[in-house]
């Protein structure tokens, strides 16, 4: 079993940064991707950013220029920074960590979730 902590996130004005981060406890396998999805009211959940250990990263389009994923591999933590904030980046971030290099699903790991919220 992995268990995920989460920290970071709380409210910024637009134009702002915000830092996530993630550190994911594991005492058998080595966790190969890691990253976050947010999930805005009413919205679907929908992928943020990711980063494998073979250094394969993903970034949602609406993110690219504005965020950054980055990884300790050793200590299986995970860091997202978030700059240039906009309203519409408002949502609840969960991160998730799995064993397997595809997109995460319900049977891999997920955080608890924190609140990010942009506004004037």
């Amino acid at each position: 079993q992995v268990q995920l902590v989460e920290s970071g996130g709380g409210e910024v004005q637009p134009g702002g940064s915000l830092r996530l981060s993630c550190a994911a406890s594991t005492e058998r396998f080595a966790i190969n991707n890691m990253g976050w999805y947010r999930q805005a009211p009413g919205k679907q959940r929908e992928l943020v950013a990711s980063l494998t250990s073979g250094g394969t990263t993903r970034l949602a389009d609406s993110v690219k220029g504005r965020f950054t994923i980055s990884r300790e591999f050793a200590k299986n933590t995970a860091t997202l920074q978030m700059d240039n904030l906009k309203p519409e980046d408002s949502a609840v971030y969960y991160c998730f960590a799995s064993y397997y290099y595809r997109l995460p699903d319900d049977n891999d790991f997920w955080g608890q979730g924190t609140q990010v919220t942009v506004s004037s």
